[in-house]
C-alpha cells in the first residue's frame, strides 16, 4: 500500500516507521533540506545547537519504534537518565537544584522554599494517578471516535472525573495544594510545556510533572537531534524514502478521496516534463504539517473546518542561541530564572501579545553533557523566552528590548556581565519559526489550551470529509511536544491499518 507523508517532523517520521514495519510503501516529502522540523540542529562557529525541543522524557515512546520494527534500540540510539532535573533561580537569591530523586527533591524544597516535603511527594503521587487515568483516554486513542467514549478506559475516567482537575485552573489547584508561592510558581511553569497560561489552562495539565519526576528526565548521547537522526536511520533501513527540498504544493483529491500530491522540487517521476512540479500518486496521505496551513495552502478547494482552524493559538517562543566564552559551575543542563511577577508575565504574553520586561528565562546548555557542543572552557547557551504567537507585532523592537532584559537578569544572577561573554549569536522568533516549520503564526503547539474544552478543540487525526487523509503531529490530537507527537503517530498508524 503506497502512503505519502507531508513533513519529516518527529510525528511524520514515527508514522513512517510504524507503517513501513507493517508493509506499507512509504515516502516522506520535506520542504526543508533536513529532517526533524522543530527537532533539528545547526552549527554556529564552533558551537552546536539543538534548534528546538530541549527536554527528553518518555524514552519508551522512542525505543518502542525500534522494537516494533524488530531492531535493537541500542544499535541506533543511546541516552542516559539525568541525576538532576533542573536548577531554579530567583532574583532574591533563592536557588534550588532539583534532584531526580523525589525524596531528595522534597527535602531540598523544604529547606530552600519552606515547602513541607510531604506536599511535594503527595503532589507527584497524585500526578501519577491522574496520568494513568488521562493517558488511556486522551493520549492513546482518538477523541473523535465513538468507541473511545464507550471503552473501559473511558468509564474509569468517568468514575474519577472529580479528581482530574478538569473544572479548575492549574494555578488555583497549585495554590490550594502548596503553602509557598515559589513552589506554586515552580509547578505552574509546566503549563508552558504546551504553550499555555497556568492562570487559564485546566488543572488537568498537572499530569505533566509526572513525566519529568516520576518517570525521569533524560539526555540523548548525541543531543536532542540524535532522536531525529536515529529514527530517520531506522526509517531508511525499513525502506522509507525521504525527499528533502521537496515542497508539497497541493493534496490532490478526486471524488472526495485522496489521489496524490503535487510537489515542487522532488526528483521522482515527472508526469509533465515541462512543469516544475511532480505528481506522486498515493492511496493514503498523512500530513505532519500544521493542520491550519495544510487546509489553507494544500487543500484550497476543500471544505475547511474554520471553527477549529480559527481558534486562538498556543504560545510561541523567542530563542537566543549564544556561544559563551566561559563555563559556569552553578549552571546545569536545564536552568530556570523566574520572573518576579509570574501572573503579569503571562498577561503580557496572552493578553497584551508581547514579552514582559522581567521574563522567565529557560537556559539549556547541552555542552554540560555533550562536551563537543562547545569549545573547551566555553558553553552553548540556548535561551528560550515564552512569547505570544505572531499577530503582526513589531518583533524587531521586541527582540532588542528583550535581549537587553535577558542580559541584565542573567548578569545580576550570575554576577558577571554576560554581554561580554557572547562570542556569536543566532535568534529565532515566531516569524522565523513559522517560516521554517510551517507552524501557523509561529505557535509551537497548535491551538491554545487555555480553556477546559481545549482537548476537544484540536483537529482529529483524520479527515471526516476526505477519505484516506490523516493528520499527525503537535497541531492535532493529542497535542504538542515530543511524547504527544509520537502518540499521535501511533493513533494515525492504527487508523490507517
Amino acid at each position: 500500500m503506497k502512503t505519502a507523508i507531508i513533513g519529516a517532523g518527529i510525528g511524520g517520521i514515527a508514522t513512517a516507521i510504524r507503517l513501513a514495519s507493517k508493509g506499507h510503501e512509504v515516502e516522506v516529502f520535506e520542504a526543508n533540506t533536513y529532517p526533524g522540523g522543530k527537532l533539528s540542529e545547526f552549527q554556529q562557529g564552533e558551537y552546536r545547537f539543538d534548534a528546538g525541543p530541549s527536554l527528553f522524557t518518555m524514552p519508551l515512546f522512542v525505543t518502542e519504534l525500534f522494537e516494533l520494527s524488530g531492531r535493537n534500540p541500542d544499535e541506533y540510539f543511546q541516552y542516559i537518565k539525568l541525576p538532576e532535573v533542573c536548577r531554579y533561580f530567583w532574583d532574591d537569591g533563592t536557588r534550588l537544584n532539583v534532584s531526580a530523586d523525589i525524596n531528595q527533591f522534597a527535602k531540598d524544597a523544604e529547606k530552600a522554599l519552606g515547602e513541607p516535603s510531604e506536599n511535594i511527594i503527595q503532589f507527584l503521587k497524585e500526578a501519577a494517578f491522574k496520568y494513568e487515568i488521562l493517558s488511556g483516554l486522551f493520549l492513546e486513542d482518538s477523541l473523535h471516535k465513538f468507541s473511545t467514549w464507550t471503552s473501559k478506559k473511558a468509564f474509569k475516567g468517568y468514575l474519577n472525573l472529580p479528581k482530574l482537575g478538569i473544572f479548575g485552573t492549574m494555578n488555583k489547584a497549585n495554590e490550594s495544594f502548596f503553602k509557598q508561592p515559589k513552589t506554586v510558581q515552580l509547578f505552574n511553569r509546566y503549563a508552558t510545556y504546551n504553550g499555555s497560561d497556568p492562570y487559564q489552562t485546566p488543572a488537568t495539565l498537572n499530569i505533566i510533572p509526572h513525566l519529568e519526576y516520576n518517570v525521569g528526565a533524560f539526555f540523548p548521547k548525541d543531543g536532542m537531534f540524535g532522536i531525529t537522526q536515529s529514527l530517520v536511520n531506522l526509517a531508511k533501513d525499513l525502506g522509507v524514502k525521504f525527499h528533502f527540498g521537496a515542497k508539497v504544493e497541493e493534496i490532490l483529491v478526486e471524488n472526495e478521496k485522496v489521489k496524490g500530491l503535487r510537489v515542487r522540487g522532488s526528483n521522482s517521476e515527472v508526469e509533465n516534463t515541462h512543469s516544475p512540479f511532480t505528481i506522486h500518486h498515493s492511496s493514503f496521505i498523512i500530513s505532519n504539517m500544521d493542520v491550519t496551513p495544510t487546509y489553507r495552502k494544500l487543500l484550497p478547494n476543500a471544505k475547511h473546518p474554520d471553527k477549529i482552524l480559527n481558534q486562538a493559538k498556543s504560545g510561541s517562543g523567542l530563542i537566543f542561541y549564544w556561544g559563551i566564552k566561559k563555563e559556569f559551575k552553578e549552571l546545569g543542563l536545564h536552568n530556570i530564572f523566574f520572573s518576579n511577577d509570574y501572573k503579569t508575565e503571562f498577561e503580557h504574553q496572552f493578553q497584551k501579545k508581547t514579552i514582559y520586561h522581567d521574563p522567565t528565562i529557560y537556559l539549556n546548555i547541552t555542552s554540560k553533557y555533550k562536551k563537543d557542543d562547545a569549545p573547551e572552557g566555553c558553553e552553548n547557551w540556548f535561551i528560550l523566552l515564552n512569547a505570544p504567537a505572531n499577530e503582526g507585532q513589531d518583533w524587531d523592537k521586541i527582540i532588542i528590548e528583550t535581549r537587553q532584559n535577558v542580559i541584565d537578569k542573567l548578569s545580576r544572577n550570575l554576577g558577571v556581565n554576560v554581554a561580554d561573554l557572547i562570542e556569536n549569536e543566532s535568534i529565532l522568533d515566531p516569524r522565523s519559526i513559522e517560516m521554517r516549520t510551517s507552524s501557523a503564526q509561529g505557535a509551537l503547539y497548535g491551538n491554545s489550551s487555555n480553556n477546559k474544552f481545549a482537548a476537544f478543540l484540536r483537529h482529529a487525526n483524520f479527515s471526516s470529509e476526505i477519505k484516506n487523509l490523516y493528520f499527525v503531529g503537535g497541531s492535532v490530537h493529542p497535542g504538542g511536544g515530543i511524547p504527544l507527537a509520537l502518540s499521535s503517530a501511533k493513533i494515525v498508524a492504527d487508523m490507517v491499518e
